[in-house]
């Protein structure tokens, strides 16, 4: 157990790190993670010492996978139905752009450019245009989005994309079986079941210091997670099915919500962003660039193509429809989750998988720096006391320090 424990404390010491780096520099502390780990993995490397930190071990696979749950539950337990009713239409046409010309475009340069074989690129393709919910909630809360109607927004957008990902994943190289269809009917059946039950569940057995809350959705992400994963799909998937269904209960009870986000920001979502970027070796990337650097301009590329001029039509100014196109440019969990799944079933190889995962990873950093550094609407970012401790307002703060300073 010795080192189990040792393993534990590298994660959390890796996690103030970014901790500390993120509030420097006003960064999200999930990107600053992904960079931290792929700089802790690759002189770890260098040293002789990779093995310090077992990424393939189950019980850090366990943590990584339920962090990765719990966030994307968040995310969808934050939905504004009213929000979503309203603008579905355009969420929709954003998360519908943000999938179908990328997935081609990225297709396109994996086949003719890296001359991957059809089925590789293909695969390529379906991972790059996935938009990352764990990234992008985490930074609509960190910079306090989530609350208002245009990260509300942005999330539905997002499950839109990632919707088109799992299905089409599942379409072209998962078969549909038996086991297929008793997942879908369960899911169906949770999606439409629990909105009754739970509300009901936690009048009777809420409130107590047992945590009943809390208890009774993990069971019910891990069992479904659990049906997901034997259907041949991935645990994430109900996640946040579950998490819209339940955001008119759930998601308004704000104690409830600020516990769950306690654990998984506290607790699980270092091992999953850490581990993220501890895959990819810098030296590896530096030695063989060109694939990484063309499947990373060219998703870029296709998500403003295809994601800005929506934007614009639902009358989204310049900078706004930018920071949302950038966001949507973000990837990371289900890119991440389809390229490990090529991997297993020897769709791709081993040097494909790492340039892929190094392009996914590099899509979760550089669209979203660029969208945070030059294109954040501070104009729509909440001004409640709720607000203060966001980078945004820090920002501000510091600004109007620095002027007063000045004028004095």
């Amino acid at each position: 157990m010795a080192g189990i424990w040792a393993q534990v404390a590298l994660v959390f010491a890796l996690a103030l790190v970014a901790s500390v780096i993120a509030h420097r520099y006003r960064f999200s502390t999930a990107l600053v993670e992904i960079v931290v780990g792929m700089v802790a993995g690759s002189a770890l490397g260098a040293l002789g010492y990779y093995g310090a930190f077992s990424v393939q071990e189950p019980w850090v696979k366990a943590f990584a996978g339920i962090g990765a749950i719990l966030l994307t539950f968040l995310a969808g337990a934050e939905l504004d139905p009213d929000v979503f009713k309203m603008k579905w239409r355009e969420a929709a046409a954003i998360g519908a752009a943000s999938f179908l010309l990328p997935a081609i475009g990225c297709w396109a340069a994996a086949h003719y450019l890296l001359d991957w074989e059809s089925a590789p690129a293909l695969l390529a393709g379906i991972a790059l245009a996935a938009t990352s919910v764990a990234v992008v909630y985490t930074v609509m809360m960190e910079y306090g989005f989530n609350r208002v109607e245009y990260g509300k927004t942005i999330l539905a957008a997002c499950f839109i994309t990632d919707l088109g990902t799992v299905i089409t994943l599942g379409l072209v190289f998962a078969p549909f079986t038996w086991k297929t269809l008793a997942f879908v009917l369960a899911l169906g059946g949770a999606f439409v079941g629990l909105p009754k039950i739970t509300p009901r569940a936690y009048a009777i057995f809420g409130g107590k210091p047992s945590e009943f809350e809390a208890k009774f959705l993990l069971f019910c992400l891990m069992g479904l997670g659990a049906l997901a994963v034997w259907a041949g799909s991935e645990a994430v998937l109900p996640a946040y099915l579950i998490g819209m269904a339940l955001a008119g209960s759930v998601g308004r009870d704000a104690a409830l919500v600020k516990r769950l986000r306690a654990i998984t920001i506290g607790l699980l979502t270092p091992f999953y962003f850490v581990r993220a970027g501890y895959f990819v070796s810098i030296p590896t990337v530096l030695m063989a660039p060109f694939g990484v650097v063309a499947l990373l301009i060219v998703e870029i590329g296709a998500k403003i193509v295809s994601v800005y001029p929506v934007a614009r039509a639902f009358n989204a100014p310049h900078k706004d429809a930018m920071y949302t196109t950038l966001l949507m440019a973000s990837g990371l969990t289900f890119g991440t989750i389809s390229a490990l799944f090529g991997l297993s079933n020897k769709i791709i190889d081993d040097a494909q998988y790492s340039t892929l995962v190094a392009a996914i990873i590099g899509t979760a950093l550089l669209p979203t720096l660029i969208a945070n550094k030059f294109y954040l609407p501070r104009h729509l970012l909440p001004k409640d006391e709720a607000a203060l401790h966001t980078p945004a307002h820090q920002a501000e703060v510091e600004e109007a320090l620095e002027d007063s300073e000045i004028r004095s």
